[in-house]
């Protein structure tokens, strides 16, 4: 399996790193966010753009993403804006998914972009291409907040987001109960077995899948998502802590 280099950070060998999303409506309170992110000092940040409620001007688009670049200094960052359907803040058309993307990329301030899955094929493999063009990875990505999808399912989605051009995959998904948390872990381990020639991202959300987020380095999974102050998702837990467990079972294996 290919590991990823962005920056000085590597993904896909060691410890799963930790990533810290940075929500705010405000540009005040980006930076709030983005204060407390780096005193907890993860390995990345990610932008979680649809929470901005000037994200779709450009001008304003821009500021934000200058504004990260500076305060984050050599991080590797991540912009993301995370669909209503995938469990993100606002609603958005595939067009108008597409120009924030192109806009993201034109602006030269991210090293990663997340692209969801079910936005279609040729909508991924044409961002996933410019990206790469300006040197920027890509993370494919599939939310299900509802359910656990089966084993099968959860490979697939993750092979078609490697087909695609992707250079990280990522899966996340709610479970029902612990026998959903284990498929999830057994998908990601034959995953990572038989197919990933890409680094893999998967967790379980929620209480129930917390043992997800803490076992990467195992099961197959390169990258967590941790919180420095308020959590973008469901079971996420701080910095400090994943760390702790994180270099515990490091040492263990």
């Amino acid at each position: 399996m290919n590991t990823v280099q962005i920056r000085n950070l590597i993904l896909g060998e060691g410890k799963p790193k930790i990533c810290v999303p940075i929500t705010g409506h405000t540009k005040e309170e980006i930076l709030q966010r983005t204060e407390e992110l780096k005193a907890s000092n993860p390995d990345l940040a990610e932008w979680r753009a649809d929470w901005y409620q000037d994200v779709q001007k450009e001008d304003s688009l821009f500021d934000i993403l200058k504004l990260l670049r500076t305060e984050l200094k050599d991080m590797p960052l991540l912009v993301t804006f995370r669909t209503k359907q995938e469990g993100g803040e606002q609603e958005i058309s595939a067009e108008a998914y597409q120009k924030f993307l192109e806009r993201v990329l034109a602006s030269g301030q991210a090293d990663l972009i997340d692209i969801e899955l079910f936005m279609g094929d040729t909508l991924f493999e044409h961002i996933s291409a410019e990206a790469h063009q300006v040197g920027v990875r890509v993370v494919g990505s599939s939310h299900d907040f509802q359910k656990t999808p089966p084993e099968q399912e959860i490979i697939t989605r993750l092979c078609r987001m490697q087909e695609l051009g992707a250079d990280l995959l990522k899966l996340a998904a709610m479970p029902a109960d612990t026998g959903d948390v284990l498929t999830l872990l057994h998908a990601t381990w034959e995953m990572k077995k038989t197919y990933a020639k890409q680094p893999v991202i998967t967790m379980s959300m929620g209480g129930t899948g917390v043992i997800s987020r803490l076992s990467g380095e195992i099961f197959g999974s390169a990258l967590t998502f941790g919180s420095a102050g308020q959590a973008s998702a469901p079971g996420q837990i701080g910095v400090e802590e994943l760390k702790t467990v994180l270099e515990i079972l490091h040492q263990s294996v």
